[in-house]
Formats: C-alpha cells, structure tokens, sequence
C-alpha cells in the first residue's frame, strides 16, 4: 500500500514539473457515507454524504495549485469520483470515470492528486458511477485567479456557492433498477423537488423545515456561483426585484451581461454579481424547470426550488408570489440568451495574456464528429444511443488497457462511427481517436424530445453554433467565430443541433458524455483517445504511484516505478 507520504512525494514531483510556478498543496480526507437521517423531501432514503455533508465540502484552490483528496468509501457500492470542468492537464488517470480509474471498492480508500493547471472558474464535483449521483455525494469547486492577474470586476464583498438540482423521494438503488424496464423508467422524467445546497424550497407553512438563505450587506455587490447538479433538468434561476452581471462560466470570463434571469442546464456551471441595492428586505431565490414536458400540470408547477436573499438588517420575511420567470417551453429565449454568452478576448484569466490569444477565427479543422443522441432497444432492453451505439463500459478502464495491451482485449480503436448513424442500436465500447493538437469540430446533435447536454473531460470548447434541424457544412456559415464561449457542458436543444470546436492539445483517454444522468448510466457517451507518441516525460503523466488494478489486471503487481526523489511537502 502506498503511503500517504508517498503520495505527497508524487503531488511535488508532479508541482516541480512547471518550473517557475508558485502552487501549494490542498489536502482534502473525505469520508463519503450514507446517511438516512438528512431526508431533503421528508421519505426516508439513502443520501450520499462525504464527511456528513450533503452537498459536499468546498474545494477552493488557485490557478495551479495541486488537490489532494483521500477517498475512503464507507458505503456498500463501488465508488468514483469526478471533477466536474477540471481538465487534468496530461493526466487522464485522476480523471474518475469508468474508462480511466478502477472503482474505489468498499471499505477501502484512494487518494486522487491532481493539479488545476492553467485554470479558473467555477467547477462540481460528483460519483460517476452506479447512479450515485442521483443520491448525492457532490459538492463545489472553485478555482481562483492567482494575484497577479487581474479579475475583470472589483473583488466582491463575499461570494456563494448555490448547488441547484432535481431530487427524487425514491432511493436511488430502486431508482436505478427502475431505469431498465420501459414503463418504470418514466418514474425518472419526473423529479420531486428542486434543492438548493440541499435544501428543500422555502414554504412559510413550514419554515422551521429549513431553506437556503444568504445574507447580504445593503449597497454592497456579492458573486453567486451557480451550479446545476441535478440529474434530468434544467432551470431558469432570478431573484426578486435584483438584477444579475454574468461574468463567468466554466472556467472562462465572459463579455458582461445584465440578465433578469439565466438559464443554466444539467451539469453547467456560472458566476453572477448581484447587488444588494433594494430596500432592506427577504427576497425570493427561486429555481424553475426548462422546457421539461409532463402531462401533469399540478406536479410542473410544484417543481420549484426557493431560497431567500436575507438583507442583513431585515425585520421582515418574503412576501408576494414569487417571481415569474421566462416561458419555460419558449425555446427561442433560451438559445438567444445561449448565443449573447460570449468569451471577453481582452482579459486574462489563468494566465496574464487575454483569452482572446487564443481563438478560431482562422482555424483548420483537423476532423468533424457529428454526434445524434437518441434513444434505443437492444434486446427488448431500453438504451440511450450514440449514432446508434450504446456504450457498454468493460471490466477494464479503458486508460489501464491502453496503457498496458495496447487496449488489446477490451477495445477496438475507431470502431465507432462518427459521421453516421448505424441502422440499428447494439452496444459497443465506443474509442475513437482524436488527432493530437488538431482541431476537431464535434456537432452534437439532440433526437430526443426533450433537452440534453453534453460534456467533455479534457478540455474546453468553443461553443461557436446553435441550429435547428440537421446539420449541414452550410452551417459554419452561421457560426460565431469571433469570440465564442469556452466551457466544458453545452446544452442541445431538442430536435435541434449544437457545434463546438477543441484544440486536442491534451494527450490522454477523455469521457464525451451526456450529463442528463438516465442517458449516460444507459449508454449515451463514448471515449475520445488522444495520442502524443513523443516520449518526452514532460508529455503525458506516467500512472500514479497508487495506481490501481482491476479487470483484467486484477491480480496483477503493478508495473509502476516510484517516481524520483522529490522535496517534502511544504519545503
């Protein structure tokens, strides 16, 4: 068993790679439990907690500071976790999906180090596997600008994290095998409630129940960062009578908009300054659905998550109706509302030359994946399909295979077609190859008839087009080249299309997955594989000293050496 000094060495050794960088060591020792007392909807079930939390413990670091997290999984099912927007430069193998880690087993513990390398902004985390997620175990991530870089807005007062995210009564392990069957799967369209940090919404019936509430100072301006956590919805998010300044997503700061409301999707994140500048008072904090189709009016309506906005020296509680928000189905204002997001060129953010450095105004693109998401049967079993593959994760993580057969055994490089859409739905462990440091353009397409999003460990994409129908290469025509967003989770409209670019400078084995969590446990992502055959050490990671072995290396020794003597921790 490698020791925890070890793996200290190993998060050095991996800090001195970048010379000239100043970072420090954040050590986090998470115990991840069940607990069946907390009931956010008043049902008894299981919610995953880490430490006792529900959501999880803050992970606030600095551009290029490495994160230590010690894992140990107190609960009866295997375990991974995932690092929602953090791009594990060169290093797939803290990534915490399926197709890179070995599950962290029962009783058992795993440290992952990683670095927020050439990063900012605002991040989740959360388990990817075994349906988790729908019980819980997530939690916030922040990474902040070091100090010689400017941030394009005064420093706020304070900032806040706000988890928002659907919740169902029912226990996840029933949840999970209801999803197999057709007719007890739609008990998964239909949240119970919508949480913040957590919390069940506001009602004044039952205040004492407990709500979100954050307090503010009058005149002064704060920064909310919003996370969509759940697992089906997504929401339309305002607060009475404030208004909103976006001004950051996902790791990129974006032109300022004044918003009165802001849509953020399934497993998007955003950052907003809201001023206090109203009469002290409570106001209203209030998350409701998108575009979500349920013949069930009463239960559509039921559906809203509410905080309060404390003023500080308030003497009175919230009062009216909340406010109303957008058309839910008016699809038309939220892809106007998508498209007026846009990268700020002029600042900087991980790094002192501005965003706009980096753009693709004038690219050449390398390849082109035009991706339909949908849904299928195989074997009278409901999937979600990938042009009519449906991924079935191996034995093996994909990342250990490659690194030791070649991935002889577990898959079939390339397989997975790309540009089309097989006649009928099978499965398949979907691998394909992206070329290193060419760009690749990837047109995500929405069959399904309700909303989607789609996510991409690794990187960061341009969002440069949204379109209605079928793609066609007459689209690119329409496309914002100028100054598109960089994010990580895009949302794809239903019927409609999505096209995004990335630079494929990072080497490693990267999750491309629907964040609508149904979709992904049933099949709807694939792996794209990027490959530097430069030796160089400075390229991609060697695996971690504690790496670990399952599948068919199962009872293997593992083959990894200790990495060169480093300095200790803190030196």
């Amino acid at each position: 068993m490698v020791s925890i000094k070890g793996l200290f060495v190993y998060a050095i050794s991996l800090a001195i790679l970048l010379t000239g960088v100043n970072c420090i060591d954040i050590y986090h020792e998470w115990i991840v439990s069940i607990d069946t007392t907390i009931n956010p909807v008043s049902s008894p079930q299981s919610v995953i907690t880490i430490n006792g939390m529900f959501p999880g413990p803050l992970i606030n670091a600095t551009t290029n500071d490495v994160v230590i997290v010690n894992v140990f999984n107190n609960i009866d099912e295997s375990l991974l976790i995932t690092w929602n927007g953090i791009q594990q430069r060169l290093n797939s193998w803290q990534d915490g999906v399926s197709g890179t880690n070995c599950a962290i087993e029962p009783g058992t513990n795993w440290t992952y180090v990683f670095q927020a390398k050439d990063q900012i902004g605002t991040f989740t985390y959360f388990p990817s596997i075994n349906f988790h997620k729908v019980a819980g175990g997530y939690g916030p991530i922040r990474v902040n600008n070091r100090n010689v870089i400017a941030v394009p807005f005064p420093k706020p007062e304070a900032e806040f994290d706000i988890l928002i995210g659907d919740w169902f009564r029912t226990d996840y392990k029933s949840l999970r095998s209801s999803i197999h069957d057709r007719q007890s799967s739609q008990l998964f369209d239909i949240p119970d409630a919508i949480l913040m940090n957590g919390k069940r919404p506001y009602d004044e019936l039952s205040i004492s129940k407990g709500h979100e509430s954050f307090t503010v100072s009058k005149g002064m301006t704060y920064r909310f960062r919003i996370s969509n956590v759940g697992t089906v919805m997504s929401f339309n998010f305002r607060i009475q009578n404030h208004k909103m300044v976006l001004v950051e997503t996902e790791g990129s700061y974006t032109n300022q908009i004044t918003l009165d409301s802001l849509d953020v999707h399934v497993g998007q994140s955003y950052s907003v300054l809201v001023t206090a500048d109203q009469n002290e008072a409570d106001y209203f904090m209030v998350a409701t659905p998108k575009m979500f189709k349920t013949n069930e009016s009463s239960d559509i309506e039921s559906l809203e998550g509410i905080g309060v906005l404390h003023y500080a020296n308030s003497l009175t509680t919230v009062s009216g109706p909340v406010p109303a928000g957008p058309d839910p189905f008016d699809t038309e204002f939220s892809v106007n509302q998508a498209k007026s997001i846009t990268w700020n060129l002029t600042t900087g953010a991980a790094r002192p030359n501005p965003q706009g450095t980096f753009n693709v105004s004038n690219v050449t693109l390398a390849q082109t994946f035009i991706l339909h998401g949908s849904q299928g049967e195989i074997n009278g079993w409901p999937r979600y399909v990938v042009n009519n593959v449906s991924y079935l994760t191996p034995e093996t993580p994909l990342k250990l295979a490659d690194m030791f057969v070649n991935g002889s055994g577990v898959y079939q490089l390339d397989q997975f077609p790309t540009h089309s859409v097989n006649d009928a739905a099978a499965y398949g462990v979907s691998v394909v190859s992206g070329i290193h440091k060419g760009w690749l353009e990837i047109v995500f397409k929405n069959d399904h008839d309700v909303m989607d999003s789609w996510h991409l460990d690794g990187f960061g994409f341009h969002v440069v087009g949204f379109g209605n129908g079928d793609w066609t290469p007459a689209a690119r025509e329409t496309y914002n080249i100028f100054d598109p967003v960089v994010r990580s989770t895009v949302q794809v409209y239903p019927g409609r299309w999505t096209a995004v670019y990335v630079f494929l400078d990072n080497p490693g084995m990267w999750n491309l997955r629907s964040q609508h969590l149904k979709n992904w446990y049933l099949g709807q992502e694939l792996f794209i594989r990027v490959f530097d055959d430069n030796p160089n050490p400075a390229k991609e990671r060697q695996p971690p000293q504690n790496l670990l072995l399952c599948g068919m290396f199962e009872s293997s020794i593992s083959p990894i050496s200790s990495p060169a003597p480093a300095p200790q921790a803190g030196m």
